[in-house]
């Protein structure tokens, strides 16, 4: 961000003299523009680019300034901008009303070029040393990503020490999730936005964390393990999601390691309620688990696995949406079961793309 760059001010006024006034005191320091009345105001924000401050008329006919302040902070992409209101009135409760929708100034007419330039210096002064914080917090933020993502990286990596077939599982299973949560993000969009589904996709390699805990004979098994064996196998969910829990406690808690937790603990958890290790149904089960229990079976049927060959695309699908012997539509949430149906040829593109070596 540019902090030399000469400062643009909107000066929104329905009456000339005033607007000639302010220019003559402003013009020669900075970039103005002007609007006669508050809907051209709010017309020059569709595909302009956004002033610095607004100095903002109260009294003006159709639209008055309080609406125009309203409208301006309650929108997400303009409510940043600093207003000073100009009025001619003095009594406290319409200085208040003015404040209390957002204002950060009044100047009261008739105008002092001295006071209007000190004022207007003052708020984007303000303005400068906000804007400049919030670079430093976007620049902190994306240091704390990228220090959570190097946590999940070496989790994700020691998982895959101990399973050969770990390392192309996780990144055809968290694409798999990120191609289901931007096909299902238009039925929720406020549940499923961008960030959101990045999130996913970065928590996704750790849900398989808990296998480190399970002894090789198991682990590595070269046949289908015993029931006993099962239940040892099972206790992945709840060893992956204490793992991350206990990260949480020594780095503290986030959303993305709060998604990774929910996805180790819950993602053999099935819609029908007959899941481990809570046997939750429905609803109850995370969002964040859902979208990873289908990318997770999908990855099964289509690997080897020492009870059974790999089945082919075509087959992983029909076995998902129509069922088999261990394997039924209703085990999937509905929605993400029919949103796999329409997308499921990417699927078969990722795991082409990430296929074992």
């Amino acid at each position: 961000m540019d902090y030399n760059q000469k400062k643009q001010i909107l000066i929104v006024d329905d009456n000339e003299l005033n607007i000639d006034t302010l220019i003559a005191t402003l013009g020669d320091e900075y970039d103005l523009r002007v609007a006669i009345d508050g809907d051209m105001a709010l017309k020059l924000f569709e595909y302009d680019d956004l002033p610095d401050l607004i100095l903002l008329d109260v009294m003006m006919p159709e639209m008055d300034g309080y609406e125009v302040c309203r409208r301006i902070k309650e929108c997400e992409r303009t409510r940043g901008i600093r207003i000073i209101f100009l009025t001619a009135l003095t009594d406290i409760a319409d200085q208040e009303k003015g404040l209390g929708l957002g204002a950060e100034d009044y100047i009261t007419k008739p105008f002092n070029p001295a006071i209007v330039r000190a004022r207007v210096r003052t708020q984007l002064k303000l303005k400068q040393y906000s804007d400049h914080l919030e670079d430093l917090v976007t620049k902190k933020t994306e240091q704390l990503l990228h220090a959570q993502e190097g946590i999940i990286a070496s989790m994700a990596i020691m998982a895959e020490h101990r399973d050969p077939e770990t390392g192309a599982h996780i990144q055809r299973t968290k694409s798999y999730v990120q191609i289901l949560a931007r096909a299902m993000s238009a039925q929720m969009p406020d549940i499923l936005s961008e960030q959101t589904i990045e999130m996913l996709y970065r928590a996704a390699p750790l849900h398989d964390i808990g296998k480190v805990a399970i002894p090789d004979e198991i682990l590595l098994k070269p046949s289908r393990l015993t029931a006993e064996e099962t239940t040892i196998m099972q206790t992945h969910t709840s060893c992956g999601a204490d793992t991350i829990r206990r990260t949480e406690e020594i780095v503290g808690s986030n959303e993305l390691l709060h998604l990774a937790m929910e996805i180790a603990e819950y993602h053999h958890e099935k819609w029908d309620g007959s899941g481990y290790p809570h046997g939750l149904e429905g609803d109850n089960i995370p969002l964040s688990a859902r979208l990873m229990s289908i990318a997770d079976v999908y990855d099964a049927l289509i690997s080897i696995r020492p009870y059974k060959p790999a089945f082919s695309h075509a087959e992983a699908v029909k076995i998902i949406l129509k069922g088999d012997n261990f394997t039924r539509p209703e085990h999937f949430d509905p929605q993400i079961l029919s949103c796999f149906a329409r997308i499921h040829d990417q699927f078969d593109q990722i795991a082409t793309t990430f296929g074992d070596s």
